[in-house]
């Protein structure tokens, strides 16, 4: 994997509809976290479903965009509300949809295991890899330059930071809250990948 995108009718369209509502920041992030999902999947022998991970991976922080920011919500619920619609425009059947959803909205929950959902779990690694650098010592140190060249940070971890912040603001209850209280800004901060 060169470029770091997957090519299916589904998969253009998460990219497309991705590219229109999230910034390049935000992005780039997604398409690392499956970037890096990928890698740590072939790394360990996982099989997983390529499509469904990247198209939930390219939509899974849409919940944090104004569109999409619901007020009663957390971000990652919003997020995989709008994987729903879009894979429902797709032809997915309910199940599939219904994956894609569970994916996103697994991915700021407790850890889940690949046996358990693999998929979930991808995501999970791939997105902690790339907010907060955790396991960033599994992977190949010329694959991540690679990836960071292909899809550069910019001023991610600060827009991401800004970003949760406000979700744990203005929803207390939420995932967001418990992160960001949990210490997200000095792991943000923390990562080696700047």
């Amino acid at each position: 994997m060169t470029t770091w995108t997957l090519d299916t009718p589904s998969a253009r369209a998460a990219h497309e509809i991705a590219s229109e509502y999230a910034d390049t920041a935000l992005l780039n992030h997604s398409i690392r976290s499956f970037a890096f999902g990928v890698r740590y999947a072939r790394q360990h022998g996982l099989a997983y479903d390529e499509e469904l991970l990247y198209v939930s991976s390219l939509v899974h922080d849409l919940g944090l965009t104004a569109p999409f920011d619901s007020h009663t919500l957390p971000f990652e619920e919003a997020g995989g509300h709008v994987a729903r619609v879009l894979t429902a425009g797709l032809g997915w059947p309910a199940a599939r949809r219904a994956r894609a959803e569970e994916i996103i909205v697994l991915h700021m929950r407790d850890d889940v295991s690949a046996a358990e959902d693999v998929e979930s779990h991808l995501l999970q690694v791939g997105t902690s890899a790339d907010v907060s650098g955790l396991r960033l010592a599994e992977f190949d140190p010329a694959f991540t330059a690679d990836l960071l060249a292909a899809h550069p940070r910019g001023d991610f971890g600060a827009v991401f930071l800004a970003l949760v912040e406000d979700q744990a603001a203005r929803k207390p209850a939420c995932a967001a809250a418990a992160y960001v209280a949990g210490g997200a800004a000095a792991r943000i901060a923390a990562n080696p990948l700047g």
